[in-house]
Order: structure tokens, then sequence, then C-alpha cells
């Protein structure tokens, strides 16, 4: 199983870097932008300066508005659009998919009214099997990555020799992804670490330290482990690039949409001013809160951090309230 031609579907920062990383591994790479001006310029003048200013794109990546085009004969088909717009998008471009090409998602969260997971709104909607869906996951902070600075991830997939093609694909003097088969896991570490993320953001803006964000952080990943047990995640994948990587890369860097905009709420800004702030970038935790809380609940879950999350994004209750709660709880032994 080998990948040439790749399909990008999504100009955003990451989808972006991705598509680099795929050129600069040796790919022939056409992505898909939805607006014309993105990929004329990523065409013509080789740069996408909305999403990653400065950063000069390999030759041999080249975009496109036409997704028919885009996915011409390709090999792999990566979906780089926002969770909650995944559905929609894919909808319309299912038609248009090559027969037999690797489907790989770097959405990060589970689905609002379903609940489902990336991969299983992939298969909804396409019909291929759950198993065959490549998720990528790890500390993929874009920007970083795009400027050569050396990084890993996770290619997860239960068909081990799909991970592997998109492995190969994607594996240059900067980034080293491994594979994993526990597509569960990997995909509910890149979900939650949001959420964390946007806790952590919400305790820097209050002004509390780094004991604060290491306590955020270690238990944003037990809970995070207890909704991976509850799914039937391997638990040594909440250890791995999928689990506490990308959760202290998303936590720790301003570079993290999730904790910028979480940093916004705690010094007092309304929703509506962190999301202007934004520049139009999705912080992917405000919807996954609310959905993974959903998930939580069905399943029995206690996911203390998220719930706080949600009740401050989505009911406006006051963050330090929420604070001094979540020190209050029942007192109990660290691993019950």
């Amino acid at each position: 199983m080998s990948v040439q031609r790749v399909a990008v579907l999504g100009a955003g920062s990451w989808g972006t870097t991705f598509a680099k990383i795929l050129a600069d591994a040796g790919r022939d790479v056409t992505m898909w932008a939805r607006r014309a001006e993105i990929a004329d310029e990523i065409r013509d003048r080789h740069t996408n300066s909305s999403y990653l200013p400065g950063i000069e794109l390999p030759e041999r990546l080249t975009a496109t508005t036409d997704p028919a085009v885009a996915l011409d004969g390709a090999d792999a088909v990566v979906l780089a659009v926002p969770s909650q717009r995944l559905r929609e998008n894919l909808q319309a471009w299912r038609d248009l998919l090559p027969k037999d090409a690797i489907l790989v998602s770097l959405a990060k969260g589970v689905e609002l009214g379903t609940l489902k997971r990336m991969s299983e709104v992939v298969s909804d909607v396409t019909g291929v099997a759950p198993g065959d869906v490549v998720v990528v996951s790890g500390p993929n902070l874009a920007k970083e990555i795009a400027r050569r600075q050396p990084a890993a991830a996770v290619m997860a997939c239960a068909d081990h020799d799909r991970a592997v093609a998109v492995q190969k694909a994607s594996f240059t003097s900067y980034f080293r992804p491994y594979t994993n088969t526990d597509v569960v896991g990997c995909e509910l570490g890149g979900a939650c670490k949001n959420v964390i993320a946007l806790s952590c953001g919400v305790a820097a803006g209050l002004g509390f330290g780094a004991n604060t964000m290491a306590t955020l952080i270690t238990r944003g990943l037990a809970e995070t482990a207890r909704l991976g047990a509850a799914l039937g995640a391997d638990p040594l994948t909440f250890a791995g690039l999928a689990g506490v990587g990308d959760l202290v890369a998303t936590c720790s860097s301003p570079l993290s949409r999730n904790r910028t905009f979480g940093e916004r709420i705690g010094r007092g800004e309304t929703m509506e001013a962190a999301r202007a702030a934004q520049g139009g970038q999705v912080a992917e935790g405000v919807s996954s809160c609310r959905s993974i809380r959903e998930l939580a609940e069905r399943l029995d879950v206690d996911m203390p951090i998220t719930d706080a999350m949600y009740r401050i994004c989505h009911e406006g209750a006051d963050p330090a309230a929420i604070g001094a709660e979540l020190l209050g709880r029942r007192q109990k032994h660290e691993w019950s």
C-alpha cells in the first residue's frame, strides 16, 4: 500500500502544515481551500498568510477551490476541516472520493448531537469501515511544525497497513510519525485535551501559576483516561503522544487556540469578544466540552473539569467561583 498523491481538504493552519509535511516527504499534494484567495496564494505564491504567515510552502504543493480537482487520482485523502463541520463537508465530497483511497482524519473532537468520534463520522458518511480510517493525533502545534521544529505524532488505525502507509508518506527530517491501533484512545486524547487546555487558559487568566497548571493537566488526563476506559481504549495510549504528549503541548503553549481562548475568558472577556479575538480560527474545546460532557453523562463517567468548562462556556458561570467549587469537591483517593 503506497501513497504518492494526496488531497488535503481544508486550508487552515494544521491542514496547511500537514500538507507541507507530505510535500516535504516527497508526495504530490493538492489542497482544497474554501476561499479562492487562499487557494490562489498557495498555488501562485506558495504561502498561506491567513493561517501560516511567514512560512514558505513547497513547490510541489498546490491548491484549488474545486474538490473534484483536488481529489482526482488521490491515493490518500486528508480531512482537515473543524470537527463540527466534518459531516456536512464530507457529505458534499462523498461521491468524489477516489475508490480505495486511504481516508485520514486530522479533526479532534466529538460530534455534537451524535456524540460520535471523527472516524465514526467518516464511516457514517462514506460507508468506509471505521477501522479503515487513519487518525492523526499528538502534540501538533501547527506553526512550530511548519517552521520545521522537531515533532512527533501518532497515525492510528485498526488496519495497521494503512497506518504504516500514512506514516511513510509523512516521515521527514523534522516530523516523526509513529503508528498505533488504538483509534478510540487516540481520538479521545485529541478531543479531550482541547477542553483541558481551555481550563488551563482560564486558570492563567485568573492569575494562577505552574502548580495549578500541573494539577489541571494531571487531573484532566485522569478524567480523559476514565472516559477512554469506558469506551474500551488502551490505557497505555494516554501515556503516549496522543495522550499526555498532546495534552502538555496544548495546555502549555501560547500557540494553542484553546489555551488562549480560555485565558481571555479567565481575564473576564465575554465569549463573543474571545471569539472575535481568535481571528476566525476555531477553539474546538468550546464545542467539545458540550459533546464530551454529554458522552460522559451517558456512560456515567465523572469528568469534573469538562463539566466546569461547559458551565463556564455555555451557562455563563463565573470562572473564579467554578475554580473554588472544583477545589471543594469531596476528598478521595487519587486513583478512585
